[in-house]
């Protein structure tokens, strides 16, 4: 059986140097890797195999590239670059002022870092730990910080100016990093500020982003004079060929660099009208496909997830034989144990339960259906629809959701289900609101156990009170003991 390992190059904005991406793609190609991916965050994953990975990472060497082999451990700045002058034009963020704060930066984040425009909805708000987004005041930014595995969110008390936003960044890592149960935002810029000054503007109006529309990523589109490209691939998967022959062409047309998107999905701007013959070459030479619905491509999965992608697939074509409207919706899907939901974005979200058991025979494959607050991907509220659904009910769960989700344009009440927040751990527990059934989390594995579902892998029965389960109670997921949970209805449900 073959071995892989996923050799990571975070791209800092998103943007590529079509004179970087050939040289990279060129080396892997010589080292007989065959594709590539891009990631939520803008990153660049290559899969080699064991046989030639130690001869490609030599080769990354060679051209002086940073990357990481099987790990995760510093997150790619995410930036709204790529959106710029074909999706929006901002007031005053400019191409050079995003490529002035990237280059202040000598160090690398660990923490997820987003810098947005304001203005635009291509690009997620508050996926990241540190999210600066641009306000109406030239060259300042809000700053909103979401604690690491909360959905604590707090609002600096001054606008950043641009140059300082590295040094910003590095002081509230380093403040976050050495104290990581810290969900105080005022002790935290009392922590900063005490170690170095900054000028600030007041905020003096609060923040206000654009409704969520994801605009059609794919394809070619007009511009000015110009001509941007859009490239989407339904397996996320880019042929090192084509990308190689793309940087090519970049550089024989004077098109200096190529986007990322969250949505992984690549972008190239700049295209002269006279060179789309020789761009509607490569993609017939590569048979690429630049035509595809556009319910398949407001999704987000986890990356190099081959298991979201096929859920994905399978409930795409539930919503194509029904003929399914998912305008204005994006979807997300959370399936690995160790991911949270923070660094997805979508308005609804199917996440896959964590029940595996060392009984495997009494684990089962069950999805919880969740919708955030006005169906806003940038909001951090998640709402229960569905609980423990089958994989062949997902379909039909999801286009009533659908349908929810269109009916609430002309319906005044709402309906209302359990609000699950993913907060930090609080010293008191806050009671449950009457008539619901309360909720207990293991605090190591985050795994719930639900009175009104009770405990399938545990042979619990479901309306099984938490009290009166034994005191041998395991978790089925960690083994941790029954003292090891804590009552989160109303307080929230880490994930």
């Amino acid at each position: 059986m073959r071995k892989y390992h996923h050799i990571k190059i975070n791209l800092p904005g998103g943007i590529i140097p079509a004179g970087d991406l050939h040289a990279w793609m060129e080396a892997a190609e010589k080292c007989g890797v065959e594709q590539v991916q891009f990631g939520n965050r803008q990153q660049l994953y290559c899969r080699a195999e064991s046989s030639n990975e130690k001869e490609f990472r030599a080769a990354l060497d060679q051209l002086g590239v940073i990357y990481e082999v099987n790990k995760d451990e510093y997150a790619n700045i995410l930036t709204s670059y790529v959106a710029e002058d074909v999706f929006q034009n901002a007031n005053w963020l400019s191409e050079g002022v995003y490529k002035d704060i990237l280059g202040l930066f000598d160090y690398r984040p660990q923490l997820k870092l987003n810098l947005v425009d304001a203005n635009q909805s291509f690009i997620p708000f508050f996926t990241g730990n540190i999210n600066f987004i641009s306000s109406q005041v030239n060259n300042y930014w809000y700053l909103y910080i979401r604690f690491p595995k909360t959905t604590v969110i707090y609002c600096w008390k001054g606008l950043i100016y641009s140059d300082d936003i590295p040094r910003m960044t590095k002081l509230v890592e380093d403040a976050i990093m050495e104290n990581k149960t810290l969900t105080d935002g005022d002790a935290l810029y009392d922590m900063v500020h005490k170690k170095e000054q900054f000028i600030m503007q007041p905020v003096v109006a609060e923040l206000s982003i654009p409704q969520f529309a994801l605009p059609y990523y794919e394809g070619f589109n007009r511009y000015g004079e110009k001509t941007w490209l859009g490239i989407y691939r339904r397996d996320e998967c880019f042929p090192v060929s084509f990308l190689k022959d793309i940087a090519s062409l970049c550089l024989k047309t004077k098109v200096g660099q190529l986007y990322i998107t969250p949505w992984k999905s690549l972008i190239v701007k700049g295209i002269a009208q006279n060179d789309r013959t020789a761009w509607e070459y490569v993609l017939n030479t590569h048979r690429i496909n630049v035509h595809h619905a556009a319910n398949e491509l407001n999704w987000q999965i986890e990356d190099l997830s081959e298991e979201g992608l096929n859920l994905k697939r399978y409930i795409i074509r539930q919503f194509d034989k029904d003929d399914v409207r998912t305008h204005g919706l994006s979807f997300a899907i959370k399936t690995k144990s160790k991911s949270g939901l923070f660094g997805l974005f979508g308005g609804v979200v199917i996440a896959r339960q964590q029940n595996a058991s060392r009984n495997k025979s009494a684990a089962m494959n069950r999805y919880d259906i969740m919708y955030t607050k006005d169906f806003n991907p940038n909001s951090r509220e998640y709402i229960l629809f569905r609980k423990g659904v089958q994989k062949e009910e997902l379909g039909a769960y999801l286009i009533s959701l659908c349908k929810y989700f269109y009916d609430l344009t002309t319906e005044a009440d709402k309906i209302l289900h359990s609000v699950y927040r993913q907060e930090v751990v609080q010293d008191t527990v806050a009671k449950a609101p009457v008539n619901m059934p309360v909720i207990y989390q293991c605090k190591h594995c985050f795994t719930v156990y639900d009175e009104q579902y009770g405990d399938t892998i545990n042979d619990i029965a479901p309306g099984t009170a938490f009290s009166l389960l034994p005191d041998t109670y395991q978790c089925p997921v960690c083994e941790s003991s029954k003292s090891e949970f804590r009552a989160v209805q109303g307080e929230g449900v880490k994930a």
